[in-house]
């Protein structure tokens, strides 16, 4: 099993390479200024095992409604950088209050087309926690076994058309879940982490 130092190291040491055969990635030009963001990758160990915690978000929402998510959203003025942002976000979605110790890492940023720019903070969660939803943004929470996003095998490439333009993005289904676009791609970038030799 990866432990906690592992992650760190693994994290620490991640250089993505740009691969432009990706279909599913997208990246703001120079000149435009998309809204940052960050997001709290939960890493949650419990019992020797790990999993991701994931939200589904309500429906009603005016981004990304009643889509798989991670617990985050857009940087404040008051927000002392990216990782206060994670964690105030988490706070208020999932009632799960965390302090800078258990943050371990980021990923690399990650462009969404709906005008924002993602800084992903990986999180570890030792079991057991309390959660309280807000039920305004969160429908429910739930989570994925580690083995399932480390198998890259597991992430499928999907598509559809937004006005006249065919958009790619990788979906990963988890027991009835549809994880897809930002959430697994994310997702796909923390097992590549993890998986490098």
């Amino acid at each position: 099993m990866l432990t906690r130092s592992a992650i760190t190291e693994k994290l620490a040491l991640f250089k993505p390479i740009s691969d432009l055969s990706d279909e599913a990635s997208f990246q703001y030009p120079a000149d435009e200024s998309p809204i940052p963001a960050a997001v709290l990758i939960p890493i949650v160990h419990r019992h020797g095992s790990l999993s991701i915690l994931l939200t589904k978000r309500t429906t009603h929402l005016k981004h990304h409604a009643g889509q798989v998510s991670f617990p985050g959203g857009r940087v404040s003025e008051e927000d002392n950088g990216r990782q206060f942002t994670a964690l105030r976000e988490t706070e208020e979605e999932i009632g799960l209050r965390l302090d800078e110790s258990s943050l371990i890492g980021k990923l690399p940023e990650y462009d969404i087309r709906t005008g924002f720019r993602v800084t992903p903070i990986v999180g570890w969660i030792e079991s057991p926690f309390d959660c309280t939803i807000d039920p305004y943004e969160v429908e429910s929470i739930f989570e994925v076994p580690m083995e399932l996003v480390l198998g890259l095998e597991n992430y499928e490439m999907s598509s559809n058309f937004s006005g006249l333009e065919l958009r790619y993005y990788y979906r990963l289904p988890y027991q009835g879940y549809e994880i897809w676009g930002a959430t697994a791609g994310m997702l796909r970038n923390l097992a590549t982490a993890l998986i490098e030799v």
